[in-house]
């Protein structure tokens, strides 16, 4: 089994809750210094569903936007 643990994307929520400089504020506190898409998750996502990822088990698929870009066991 493998998880995906995206950390700040981009969406719509962010705009429409709270403070307009909410994302900029949050973005500006993990060392990419910008929010992930929901692309950059999708594509995440796809390489796990991909035979490349074929002898991948029990990681967990964390995106560069939560300051890692990293996978653990």
């Amino acid at each position: 089994m493998n998880a995906v643990a995206p950390g700040l994307i981009e969406t719509g929520l962010h705009a429409a809750n709270g403070a307009p400089d909410r994302l900029d504020r949050l973005a500006a506190t993990i060392p990419m210094q910008r929010a992930g898409t929901p692309l950059e998750v999708a594509e995440g996502v796809l390489w796990l569903l991909s035979a490349a990822a074929s002898y991948t088990t029990g990681a967990i698929w964390k995106s560069a936007a939560d300051g890692n870009g990293t996978s653990e066991d």
